[in-house]
């Protein structure tokens, strides 16, 4: 989560000069990975900011399809039970996301028990057959690229399949001075390296790509991701590059595939045309999905949305951009705690939410297909489930969550103290500070570890909160299906999380109607 420390990088980043933007802002321009440049090119630019999806089965703009489907989804196959689950990992990789990514890597095993005793509506094991995938949260920003590491390159959507010891520089911070090192995010859960054989984690009840059919340990070693990524963090963007059917580790049957190093040896897709779609996104900061080329210049020249830093009384870039350009908030009585906010891109600096919305609604309607989603975010800790399929929050997360200006003053846990943790308050950070670096929204969680030490904060969410939202719905009997589910970025323990994921999968994947 959000430490004072690790913004060291980005506050270097703002003081670059704007030559320099621009020059790293046209090495930026998507297209570096083939998803990317099927969803920038021509007729197949997926949604735009503009995009609508109003009414059942409109679908606005979207990205192509192109050849990796082959008609309308049935949904399930063989004896009538729906048993494949596609399952993909957005991983917020920036530099405050270390204790967040072992806490995750810890759950992977228990993650990947739940999917293996999966039952159906009538308790029948299902013995499903999984793709789970692994990307990042940057897809690039001209801010950040003068200060990447010379063997690190976005992923921009594309699976990261390595094991993290033969990334264990990834777990090494961007800071200039002291910068921060978190290798056990990678080696207290994966102390040697077990990974598959291609780009995605694939297991069913015949066996796996993994060595030794050890699924679990694959995943807590391909799963954590770093922390030296850009703090410009996009991972819905990430997310729907990762599913665009045309990249090719989604449909590698398509000559260019064949011309490419990494993927020409990829024989079959992580996406497949009967399986349920499941997203997990974790990230502690907002959405930063930029609409490139255009949506740099908020960055780098145009300062209409740029916050004045205290320590020179002057307007920079930073992330409040993201929040600034990016989310609405309306607080009628002027007393700093919002009545609502709402994701707004009317700026042109990020992608529309719609462009989300309406992909995954796309899949859902013209495809049939089932999407269900789960975001570990900036919400307060879930405090209690149902205690049922799919164990949804009932009280705590979002239920609780308050958006709010940042209130100075030292974090004590108490409703009269401040915002600021105590070890940041000493250092001489005031509201302002957070205000130029995130903009004008509070914490929405604070987060401590087993001894009550703070571990940092989370900004609370309202794009990827309101893609994951509109996978809700009433069906024809009035009966409310939960397919999103939001839980605390904060909380010590992932693991009821992991029962929210797997309980909304066993809700969808039942029996054939």
């Amino acid at each position: 989560m959000m430490k004072y420390k690790t913004l060291g990088v980005l506050a270097s980043a703002m003081m670059f000069s704007l030559a320099a933007c621009e020059e790293a802002r046209e090495e930026e321009n998507p297209g570096e990975t083939d998803a990317v440049a099927s969803a920038t090119d021509g007729n197949t630019s997926g949604p735009t900011t503009g995009a609508d999806s109003s009414g059942a089965g409109s679908t606005g703009e979207k990205l192509d399809i192109g050849n990796a489907t082959t008609g309308m989804l049935p949904g399930c196959v063989g004896d009538g039970t729906c048993n494949e689950i596609d399952l993909l990992f957005v991983v917020d990789n920036s530099g405050t996301m270390g204790e967040e990514q072992l806490n995750l890597a810890a759950n992977f095993p228990l993650l990947v028990e739940k999917l293996e005793n999966i039952e159906d509506g009538e308790g029948n094991r299902v013995n499903p057959s999984v793709n789970i995938m692994v990307t990042t949260s940057d897809m690039g920003h001209p801010l950040c690229t003068p200060f990447q590491k010379a063997d690190y390159t976005p992923r921009q959507g594309a699976p990261v399949y390595e094991g993290c010891n033969a990334r264990i520089n990834r777990f090494t911070g961007l800071e200039m001075e002291d910068p921060t090192v978190i290798t056990e995010a990678c080696t207290q859960n994966c102390p040697a390296d077990v990974a598959p054989g291609q780009p995605f984690i694939h297991f069913d009840v015949a066996g796996s790509n993994v060595p030794n059919d050890d699924v679990g340990a694959a995943l807590s070693c391909i799963g954590p991701q770093g922390i030296d990524g850009c703090g410009y963090e996009a991972p819905l963007e990430s997310m729907l590059q990762a599913i665009n059917g045309d990249a090719c580790w989604n449909n590698p049957d398509q000559d260019r595939c064949d011309e490419s190093e990494e993927w020409a040896s990829l024989n079959k897709g992580f996406l497949r045309d009967d399986a349920v779609l499941a997203v997990v996104i974790i990230t502690d900061e907002s959405d930063c999905s930029v609409t490139p080329p255009g949506g740099f210049s908020y960055f780098t020249s145009d300062d209409s949305y740029w916050a004045t830093n205290p320590e020179t009384e002057g307007k920079q870039a930073s992330s409040a951009v993201c929040w600034n350009a990016g989310v609405q908030c309306e607080d009628t009585d002027d007393d700093g705690v919002y009545e609502s906010c709402s994701a707004d891109s009317s700026a042109g600096a990020l992608h529309s939410v719609d462009r989300y919305v309406s992909y995954l609604s796309w899949l859902r309607e013209e495809r049939e297909k089932e999407v269900i989603m789960l975001g570990i975010l900036g919400v307060p800790p879930v405090t209690a489930h149902n205690i049922d399929p799919p164990f949804q929050p009932t009280e705590g997360g979002v239920l609780d969550l308050e958006y709010r200006d940042w209130v100075d003053g030292e974090f004590d846990g108490t409703a009269a103290g401040g915002d600021i943790l105590p070890d940041e308050w000493a250092a001489g950070v005031t509201a302002d500070v957070k205000r130029f670096q995130f903009g004008n929204v509070g914490p929405g969680c604070t987060g401590t570890d087993a001894d009550g030490n703070f571990t940092g904060q989370a900004i609370p969410p309202v794009r990827v909160r309101e893609v994951c939202e509109s996978l809700n719905y009433t069906d024809e009997e009035g009966v409310d299906q939960i397919r999103c589910c939001v839980e605390s970025i904060c909380s010590t323990d992932f693991s009821p999380a992991i029962e929210c994921l797997t309980g909304i999968i066993q809700e969808t994947i039942g029996p054939a109607g």
